[in-house]
């Protein structure tokens, strides 16, 4: 047992427990499930970095989720998208309306909504009216005041209800004509189990991120990721966007076709350099703004 309270294995055990629920909290933060996925990962690595160091743990999900919260903003940081925080100002006396149709509006709000609300109010109204935590968990987890996190809450609120009266923006986006070629020349290998043709196409030093599940360095462990793919049947691709990234999406033909994963793939010139597969992680495709190609629709 370390000073955390709980051993190792209890820690890994919590991690994999609660991945789907802090993906929804960074994913909403960053405002893209792929980027979510991103900072969870940080958070993990970070979480069992403290624990080997002899964190002292009181509150296990609640410090777990003051990793996720302090991941997500180091990242929004690094992505330049910090807004001004709001004041306290005359804000202590606000009620907690913590009513099933704020929570209601809270959970079917796009990932591109929370975006428009300040920093503080994402996290404000993610953790009390997505996930559920009292005002006083929300507080231990941001490390804001009650009066603030209140504040934040009250106008995040006032925010998600403004914009739910506007039209969503579905502009279609597109693909590089480049970029759909090489896509399309993956997608028909893959349908075709030319697994060989797909093999061809990526480079010796190929990384392989199976989200969830493993990673695989080089073409040599690469193959085990295909060879997976060539006993099943339950899988055809198709090309989409996720997060307004192109994307490879993994449909099932047994389910009527359900977006069931996506995949991402990186290219030097004409060879693929990395591979992401987010088959193993349902978590990402609920909270994924996913579109697919129209001439790819069923």
């Amino acid at each position: 047992m370390s000073s955390a309270g709980f051993d190792r294995a209890e820690l890994g055990a919590m991690l994999v427990g609660l991945r789907p629920k802090l993906h929804r909290y960074a994913a909403r933060m960053a405002g893209s499930a792929i980027e979510g996925e991103d900072i969870v990962q940080e958070t993990v690595v970070k979480a069992l970095a403290a624990y080997d160091g002899g964190a002292l743990v009181e509150r296990p999900e609640q410090w777990l989720f003051r990793i996720a919260h302090n991941a997500a903003q180091d990242h929004l940081r690094r992505s330049q998208r910090e807004r001004s925080r709001i004041t306290e100002a005359d804000m202590t006396m606000i009620e907690d309306l913590s009513a099933s149709a704020e929570r209601r509006l809270a959970a079917a709000a796009s990932l591109r909504s929370f975006m428009r609300l300040t920093p503080a109010q994402r996290s404000a109204v993610i953790l009390v009216d997505v996930l559920g935590l009292s005002l006083q968990e929300t507080c231990e987890v941001t490390g804001a005041t009650l009066a603030a996190t209140k504040a934040a809450l009250h106008r995040g609120r006032t925010e998600l209800k403004a914009m739910a009266a506007l039209p969503e923006d579905m502009a279609m986006p597109k693909l590089d004509p480049e970029e759909e070629r090489r896509l399309r020349r993956y997608v028909d290998l893959f349908n075709a189990r030319d697994f060989d043709g797909v093999r061809r196409l990526i480079a010796e030093d190929v990384q392989v991120d199976v989200v969830n599940r493993a990673r695989l360095n080089g073409k040599k462990e690469a193959s085990t990721y295909f060879g997976n793919y060539d006993r099943l049947g339950d899988w055809a691709l198709s090309l989409g966007f996720v997060d307004g990234q192109p994307a490879i999406l993994i449909r099932d033909p047994q389910a009527d076709d359900t977006v069931r994963g996506f995949v991402l793939v990186d290219w030097c010139g004409e060879e693929v350099v990395r591979i992401r597969d987010f088959r193993h992680a349902p978590y990402c495709v609920v909270d994924a703004d996913i579109l697919p190609v129209p001439s790819e629709r069923a």
